[in-house]
């Protein structure tokens, strides 16, 4: 994978920009003494927004792009000026683009449309200058808020590709001469294990003008829940798919044992992918006669769809599409949430990707801020009145003095 451009798993580091100052200036002027505070508001600090791009079909941008900073909110200025906004970051991605938390591994959003836009940091909102503070009592507030300050959080994000039907099954057991044989996709296609390195999408075409879109992943192999194997790299894919087409050869010493093991990567993997719908599909067919198949017949999983196929001889294939039409359009499949995320964790992480390692900038001492806007609003009311028992006590000390 390090040589293909199909990057489908990168993790950044993403900051937004801290909200500007508000001003504390007073107005100055020839023939206005005492003009009173005029300090505006400080901008607001620039976003972090990710936008689904229809033309984009890789992460591969990213990997070489690992810090994505906003800019800051400029201060407020005189004359009740406000501070310039700061710039905001917009990352754009593939349709079909999840985002985690790189260190919980909570999932966090997704991107499903072209040009659908989330905002993934918000930008910090910029302080009121002191003219927002005037009171018949205190009419010269020598205060102003500071800005909210900026969000940093290190994100995975994982393309996962959009897709009516998945395929399932060991290596060379035929997933790309179907996809060949049924679309006019040209994925590789050799005699030995493992010939598919990346995912590929076709588009079957089906009867009166209609089509689904058929999606193939590198072979899985027994362990690949747990990182054996290639599977684990992209098994992700399979979680958006409404259909997933299991495929095992003919020649399989036990069909229904094989099926058991791919069913099982599958619940290790996210135990959610067993509310998918199934097919099972018997490739290389060409090899057995109507006799053999009538036997093979008792020895097949229950309770899923089968259909006898031959990718090569074109045996089987529209019972196959008609068969995968139907449970695409049935209505039990319509009714349940054909996209399906688990959050990370350490078996389904890309290892090169968690190693890498983010250079910050550690100077700055940290300063505590409260959370949520209403926090943060209490916190400077509760500031501001203790400069304004400070000017209280400061009054009343030059009174007392007779200065």
């Amino acid at each position: 994978m390090a040589e293909s451009n199909f990057i489908d798993y990168v993790k950044i580091l993403c900051r937004s920009g801290k909200g500007g100052a508000g001003s504390r200036h007073y107005h100055r002027a020839k023939y206005i003494p005492k003009g009173g505070p005029d300090g505006g508001d400080g901008g607001r600090g620039g976003h972090i927004i990710l936008r689904g791009n229809r033309h984009k079909w890789t992460l591969l941008d990213l990997r070489y792009q690992r810090h994505i900073f906003a800019t800051d909110g400029q201060s407020g200025g005189e004359n009740r000026s406000t501070g310039k906004d700061g710039e905001d970051r917009i990352i754009e991605v593939p349709i079909g683009t999840t985002v985690f938390d790189a260190d919980t591994g909570e999932y966090l959003c997704e991107i499903t449309r072209d040009g659908e836009e989330i905002k993934l940091l918000r930008g910090g909102k910029g302080g009121r200058g002191n003219v927002h503070f005037a009171t018949s009592t205190n009419r010269a507030p020598r205060y102003a808020q500071p800005g909210q300050p900026a969000i940093e959080k290190a994100v995975v994000l994982e393309l996962k590709l959009l897709g009516d039907v998945g395929l399932v099954g060991f290596p060379n057991a035929g997933k790309s001469t179907l996809l060949s044989a049924i679309s006019a996709a040209k994925p590789k296609i050799a005699d030995y294990p493992f010939t598919t390195m990346e995912p590929s999408l076709g588009i079957v075409s089906y009867r009166n003008g209609q089509s689904f879109v058929m999606a193939d992943i590198p072979g899985i192999i027994e362990g690949a829940s747990e990182g054996k194997g290639l599977g684990l790299r992209f098994l992700r894919h399979i979680e958006r798919n409404a259909v997933l087409l299991f495929m095992i050869p003919a020649d399989s010493t036990d069909i229904k044992k094989d099926y058991d093991i791919l069913l099982n990567e599958l619940r290790q993997f996210n135990p959610e992918l067993m509310d998918k719908s199934r097919v099972l599909a018997i490739s290389k067919s060409d090899m057995l006669d109507e006799e053999m198949m009538e036997e093979m017949k008792h020895e097949l999983p229950e309770g899923i769809p089968t259909v006898f196929i031959s990718a090569v001889t074109g045996f089987g294939l529209t019972e196959l599409k008609d068969l995968l039409w139907r449970e695409i359009n049935s209505e039990d499949n319509l009714a349940k949430s054909t996209i399906t995320h688990r959050d990370l964790d350490r078996h389904h992480r890309v290892e090169e990707e968690d190693e890498f390692i983010f250079h910050q900038d550690d100077t700055e001492e940290e300063e505590w801020f409260p959370e949520t806007d209403e926090e943060w609003e209490d916190e400077f009311w509760d500031e501001e009145q203790s400069v304004n028992d400070k000017d209280a006590t400061w009054r009343g000390a030059k009174k007392g003095t007779g200065k």
